[in-house]
């Protein structure tokens, strides 16, 4: 059992010091993630890398002092279990932003941009989160392990092993359900 995997089981049980306990393991790797994940983001992002792991870190073992209060501690069966978790937390906190920024009320699909920056030539494609996000859901309710894949390896930055062993699918499977994965999310970002 790795030291991470023996904290997580003492925050399952209900241990107020292990979070303290287990940030410091994995902060380089969480950090790692939430940039990766921030790169896929559009220009002008303003949340901050080390902002995300904060945040998904609180969302992920942050109810731990309130356990006594009622709230259920959280459970993960391993190491690998918990950065799946992790990159979930990050993928909605980066939606839920993502819908803050597109409100009317603070200035909707509007972003400052300075005219020396433009360069119409350089303009990269890169699929909107939103769109993305949504696509992800309909072919969640189409094929849940497709999306679930897709989630490991956009968002989490698995590798196709290792979202096979997340899945516990052969790697083959994994492979011919990505291919599909992809093709079926180009076109519906397409359409």
């Amino acid at each position: 059992m790795s030291e991470v995997t023996r904290i997580l089981s003492e925050i399952e049980h209900g241990d107020p010091h292990a979070a303290d306990q287990l940030l410091p393991l994995i902060y380089d790797e969480l950090r790692k993630l939430a940039a990766a994940k921030l790169a896929h983001e559009k220009p002008g992002q303003t949340l901050q890398a080390t902002a995300l792991v904060h945040e998904a870190y609180l969302r992920l073992v942050g109810s731990v002092g309130n356990a006594l209060g009622g709230v259920p501690a959280p459970s993960f069966d391993s190491r690998r279990h918990f950065f799946a978790a992790a990159a979930e937390a990050m993928r909605r906190i980066l939606i839920e932003a993502a819908r803050r920024k597109n409100q009317i009320g603070r200035g909707g699909q509007m972003q400052r941009v300075p005219l020396d920056d433009i360069d119409p030539a350089a303009q990269q494609l890169s699929p909107d989160l939103l769109s993305l996000d949504e696509a992800i859901a309909r072919l969640e309710a189409h094929d849940a392990l497709a999306a679930n894949l897709v989630k490991l390896r956009y968002f989490a930055g698995l590798s196709m092993p290792e979202a096979a062993a997340a899945l516990a699918i052969p790697l083959r499977t994994a492979e011919r359900n990505w291919t599909y994965a992809r093709t079926w999310l180009r076109r519906e970002l397409a359409e």
